[in-house]
């Protein structure tokens, strides 16, 4: 497999279903997630999001004028992680994703998304599906380690155990 090549989500779930499955669930649990994105000046945005798994895609989908927008038109890179949820549990472990983002313009696939997620201002909202680079999980495994998994296009899911 080609490091290089661009990896949507469904390429990656092929790869790493069980992981891929685990994510998903992970983020399923709450609405609203934590976006990175980069200043003009390089330096870090954090602003919430929801995101939605359709169609083989992670979409990223934000209102009209907003600022997070305006970061991934002007660098695609961004970092997304899933929501802790309340208390320290963390239950099913902290993911995070990263990737770039592809701005989403033709009409067709806009309406397919927006009649799926129904968000506010349909015909205003900006829609980017993510090219992933990594996804990492990491968890406490029986009250004794703290694993992480990570996983690169082109690269089996790594598994490190630290105690």
């Amino acid at each position: 497999m080609n490091k290089t090549r661009n990896v949507n989500w469904a390429a990656f779930a092929a790869e790493e279903p069980e992981l891929a499955k685990t994510v998903e669930d992970r983020f399923a649990r709450y609405r609203h997630h934590i976006l990175a994105t980069l200043r003009k000046d390089g330096s870090p945005r954090t602003t919430g999001l929801e995101v939605s798994f359709l169609y083989g895609e992670l979409w990223l989908g934000m209102m009209p004028g907003s600022v997070k927008a305006l970061d991934l038109r002007r660098d695609p890179r961004f970092a997304l992680q899933a929501n802790p949820g309340p208390g320290t549990e963390m239950d099913g472990g902290d993911v995070r994703i990263g990737g770039r983002a592809v701005e989403v313009t033709d009409a067709e696939t806009l309406a397919r998304f927006t009649e799926a997620v129904n968000p506010p201002e349909p015909e205003a909202v900006h829609v980017f599906r993510a090219e992933l680079t990594e996804v990492v999980r990491t968890y406490v495994e029986d009250e004794t380690y703290l694993v992480l998994e990570t996983w690169q296009p082109g690269e089996p899911v790594r598994k490190v155990k630290r105690t």
